[in-house]
């Protein structure tokens, strides 16, 4: 089974647009490597292992050994300013003197005088490698750098981070075969057992660790982060699934926070199937708003492509490559180019070279989105992400359930509702492990103000998530920001309102009123 739609991390709309750089040579390369005295306790949830003040000094105490950044299998080594590191971690925070794990860190020293402390980035995903993408996303933090040490990390299950590979490529390769909107009971059985197959291979590959891999554990990691990189309090700036995370580490210690913001904000409400049907909503209304700018009516303009797919379904479009278009990637052809708005005209050549009978540029597209590189190399966010997210979520809608459920989605949703529908009975069918909750606990009463940043026209996490995390928060902890704009995300994305909010709320602490709209 291919993943359709998840949060992904905001790699994927950066990935439209060429150009990006690891960052530059020089800077200060002071290591720093004392560990953090701060060891306030703040309350933990019902169901909370030990706060920080119960851990061993092993892991508070411990001391980081910064070194410069290597290239790995997937990325360059990045500039001279950056410097990684292993945190260690419990791998089970209900047993914090048992086994740990090690986390992959990266850092990049202020470039100013007057520092505030370390500001840790998560990308989103869940499964988005920080060590990777945080020298990508430095050019855009440049401002923050002035105050900020900029520190990003491979989270559990991720990455350099005991990173999960559920299945090889060849198998990845076969499994894009697979219908994931079953139209006949067979189909619908290799359906399933696809999806059971690529869970067992998470077990196999990741063993105890499948148990010890959801948003709290990593939330928990955080604040061991926090109080070893020597901060008092957290600084964090969380996008996508890292609004969730962010919201989960606020509700744990809600006294620890410092100044958080949440972008592109996931709805704390919403349990499995709510989040596949915001999707729905969100992603028709990015390609009503695209289908808008080429001057097509949007109802019309989506049953062209309903069509299309039907005809791919029936049969998969060729290629330059040799591989075949399937409906399935051809859906997640579409989706890549709906998280930026630059990259609405590569989907318009795409869509018409579709209808002429060529897959290519849709192919293209789909692999970039699902991180196969032109050798059938994959990379392994989905793994991760799917680890991760299935061991949050309990819900498991069963085949009958998600039946029932499709005409809903196809009516949120005309070109992505049934792919969506679908994705609730597959994405987590027989998982090796039972989900820990059906919606986040986020409430943080008494933390500091939380700014969050939502964008109307977000296809991923629509715009509504942000009120509702904000209400979630509690009075006074959640201030909510809008940007009238298009795209995954809203810092950097071209609003001069919202970048100067954010600076302003992170560099000076002076939040906006909350409800200011940006256009």
């Amino acid at each position: 089974m291919a993943r359709i739609l998840r949060w992904t991390a905001a790699a994927a709309a950066a990935l439209l647009v060429a150009g990006c750089g690891g960052g530059s040579s020089g800077g200060d390369h002071d290591e720093g490597k004392g560990p953090g005295s701060a060891r306030e306790n703040g309350p933990s949830s019902a169901s909370a292992s030990p706060s920080a003040v119960d851990l061993p000094s092993s892991l508070t105490s411990q001391r980081l050994d910064w070194h410069r950044c290597k290239a790995t299998a997937d990325s360059a080594a990045p500039g001279d300013e950056w410097r990684c590191t292993t945190l260690k971690v419990p791998l089970d925070w209900s047993k914090p003197d048992g086994t740990t794990i090690g986390l992959a860190l990266i850092r990049a020293r202020t470039t100013g005088r007057n520092r505030i402390g370390s500001l840790l980035f998560n990308f989103g995903g869940p499964g988005g490698s920080g060590v990777s993408m945080m020298p990508y996303y430095a050019a855009t933090a440049s401002k923050l750098r002035e105050r900020y040490d900029l520190v990003s990390w491979d989270p559990r299950g991720v990455g350099a981070s005991e990173g999960v590979r559920c299945r090889s490529d060849r198998d990845l390769d076969r499994s894009e075969q697979v219908d994931a909107t079953p139209d006949t009971p067979a189909e619908e059985k290799t359906y399933l057992q696809d999806a059971a197959d690529f869970g067992k291979g998470c077990q196999k590959a990741a063993g105890k660790l499948l148990a010890h891999v959801s948003t709290t554990d990593t939330a928990r990691d955080m604040d061991l982060m926090r109080q070893v990189l020597g901060d008092r309090t957290m600084h964090y700036f969380g996008i996508s699934y890292g609004t969730q995370l962010g919201g989960v580490y606020a509700h744990l210690f809600p006294q620890r926070v410092g100044r958080l913001i949440l972008d592109a904000v996931v709805d704390p409400t919403a349990d499995a199937v709510g989040h596949a049907q915001n999707q729905a909503r969100g992603f028709q209304r990015a390609l009503d708003d695209y289908l808008k700018s080429t001057g097509q009516d949007p109802q019309q303009g989506s049953r062209k492509i309903v069509e299309l797919l039907r005809r791919i379904d029936a049969k998969p479009l060729p290629t330059s490559s040799g591989r075949k278009l399937t409906q399935t990637l051809a859906v997640t052809g579409i989706v890549l180019p709906l998280y930026s708005e630059a990259g609405w005209p590569r989907l318009t050549s795409a869509l018409n070279s579709a209808e002429k009978g060529d897959g290519s540029q849709l192919l293209a597209l789909a692999d970039q989105y699902d991180e196969r590189d032109s050798s059938g190399h994959y990379g392994t966010t989905s793994h991760s992400q799917r680890a991760i997210s299935c061991l949050d979520d309990r819900q498991r809608p069963t085949l009958t359930q998600t039946k029932k459920l499709l005409p809903e989605f196809e009516r949120i949703s005309p070109v992505f509702g049934d792919f969506l529908g679908w994705d609730t009975a597959g994405w987590c069918h027989d998982w090796p492990v039972p989900g820990q909750y059906d919606t986040s606990e986020v409430g943080a009463p008494g933390a500091a103000p939380i700014l969050l940043v939502g964008n109307t026209g977000d296809p991923a996490t629509p715009y509504e998530g942000a009120r509702r995390m904000a209400d979630e928060l509690g009075k006074g902890v959640g201030i909510e920001l809008t940007w009238k704009g298009e795209g995954h995300g809203a810092y950097g994305n071209g609003s001069d309102c919202v970048d100067s909010a954010v600076n302003t709320y992170l560099l000076d602490g002076r939040a906006p009123k909350d409800g200011t709209v940006c256009s």
